[in-house]
């Protein structure tokens, strides 16, 4: 996984008005010289000269047709005080017609949203759009428009496939630096599989141009012959001219996905697997000298392979197709891509095959693609409120990244290495836990004056009764009529001990003292 300072989603441009357009147009400028990120100008052209002479284009006048410019108004809840929300903050991104009245467009452009509004080029008023389907895990999102006015003279485009290494393609888009539509050039420089910027956690095929992707290009279509390749939504935070753009394998997976109405996500296959360089290591496992593959090293509970696989198993290929040392396999006659990727394109219930070495023996083991909801906590959390229960003004959250992210950036998190761990291999070291509830702050008040020393821990157990999700530890420490109530850590042998009467009479006092009344 790269390093999230490295890659970033695209920034959505900022404005309230004009003057605000302007404002933040060299706050951009600022903060972008401050972090050396550096971007080109767009180019404002459209070429007409790709493709082979065969296929015929859409004018520029066309396209214009179908490209949306998207404004939201948006409001984050706060990981740290969940039980407050950020100020109301303007933005805007891109996106485009694709059939049906659908507007595609990323899922980080209208995350968090409370107003959608639309506007294609040259109409004179804003239509509001709705969310019809959003995917965080692949960061592409669904939208429509309420007014049938919107999709008068529109043109939909049509999905095309993966281009080619080293060819042309346009980013079309509302960027910052104007008001129009804006086309930039580049060329397609790598197709890869990682780590998508808004989630922070799922990884997909992805494809890196060089052509400028600036603020409010997000969600804009990439186009090579008139056909959509791909989706602009995050660039290099290092390096010159670093863009990525969605392929249409996770567009078109991401359209079927919703044909039910319903948004499902992205199977896991849930397993460790080491490349198979070492000799040594392969003649110790039995395994032929000419076949390639990765070893296993470990199942994590709940993923498609659990049950299935093993740590030790040797796996040669995957659907017929062979795994190299490397654990990669040939995606086209230029580049080969890790193997999950072809898990990474099935939906819940079809069927993954491999072909294995197990203790010696060569074998094939098939079972079905499923969901692994034990990794939903380890993504960036959008358009919903972050739980918490507040008790003698010390505050409980289920561990997830924006909790993660919070401390670190308020400089809380002293002692943090148990739930750093915990956080990175909870699916594989859960016991019956559904989610780790963890001690994460406290409110100060003389009921927890000298209570420093649990922060940060996780709860272990209430009473003697174990807590498995913070639905437990708050039904245990408010039914609980014991005179005192002992809340135990992992990792601790030192319980943490209230008096019940007390805590009764401080929860009110903290509960007024900080604006809490009515907001759990």
């Amino acid at each position: 996984m790269p390093a999230m300072a490295e890659i970033s989603v695209v920034k959505t441009t900022m404005h309230d008005s004009k003057k605000l357009i302007k404002i933040q147009y060299k706050s951009f400028l600022i903060r972008f010289a401050i972090a050396s990120i550096i971007f080109q100008t767009s180019v404002f052209v459209f070429p007409n000269d790709l493709g082979s002479e065969t296929t015929k284009q859409p004018s520029m006048d066309t396209v214009r047709k179908g490209v949306v410019q998207i404004r939201v108004f948006s409001q984050a809840n706060d990981p740290y005080s969940p039980w407050l929300s950020s100020n109301i903050s303007g933005s805007t991104g891109t996106g485009f017609l694709i059939g049906k009245n659908r507007i595609l467009t990323n899922a980080h452009v209208v995350s968090n949203a409370k107003f959608i509004e639309g506007q294609r080029h040259n109409q004179t008023e804003w239509f509001q759009l709705k969310t019809v389907f959003v995917a965080h895990d692949c960061d592409l999102a669904i939208l429509e428009a309420d007014s049938s006015s919107f999709y008068q003279d529109s043109y939909d485009f049509t999905i095309g496939s993966i281009p080619e290494l080293g060819s042309p393609i346009d980013i079309i888009g509302y960027p910052i630096g104007g008001s129009k539509i804006s086309i930039s050039r580049g060329i397609v420089s790598r197709i890869e599989q990682s780590t998508y910027a808004h989630s922070q956690v799922d990884s997909h095929l992805v494809i890196q141009v060089d052509a400028a992707i600036n603020p409010g290009n997000s969600g804009g279509p990439a186009l090579q012959n008139g056909e959509v390749v791909g989706v602009a939504f995050q660039a290099a935070t290092k390096g010159e001219n670093i863009g990525y753009i969605i392929p249409t394998k996770v567009i078109q997976h991401f359209i079927k996905d919703v044909e039910d109405g319903h948004y499902d996500g992205y199977v896991e296959l849930g397993v460790h697997v080491q490349p198979s360089y070492s000799n040594t290591q392969r003649k110790f496992k039995k395994i032929p000298k000419d076949l390639e593959g990765v070893f296993v090293t470990s199942v994590i509970r709940g993923g498609s392979a659990e049950g299935f696989l093993r740590p030790g198993d040797f796996l040669a290929s995957i659907d017929g197709l062979s795994i190299g040392k490397n654990g990669t396999v040939s995606y086209d006659s230029e580049s080969r891509i890790d193997f999950v990727e072809i898990v990474d394109n099935k939906f819940a219930g079809e069927e993954i095959k491999f072909e294995v070495i197990r203790d010696g023996k060569e074998i094939t083991v098939t079972f079905p693609a499923k969901r692994m909801t034990s990794m939903d906590f380890m993504r960036s959390k959008y358009d919903e409120p972050f739980p918490y229960f507040v008790f003698a003004g010390l505050v409980f959250q289920p561990m997830n990244r924006d909790v993660l992210e919070s401390w670190v950036r308020t400089g809380q998190a002293t002692g943090n290495s148990q739930f750093l761990y915990r956080f990175q291999y909870f699916p594989e070291i859960r016991e019956t836990e559904i989610e780790d509830v963890v001690l994460y702050r406290k409110l100060s008040h003389p009921i927890n004056s000298s209570l420093d020393y649990f922060l940060n821990m996780t709860v272990d157990s209430v009473n003697f009764k174990k807590i498995n999700s913070l639905n437990d530890l708050k039904q245990e420490l408010t039914n609980s009529k014991s005179k005192f109530i002992t809340i135990r850590f992992k990792d601790l042998n030192l319980p943490l001990v209230l008096n019940r009467e007390e805590v009764l009479a401080a929860n009110q006092e903290i509960a007024n003292g900080y604006h809490l009344v009515g907001k759990e």
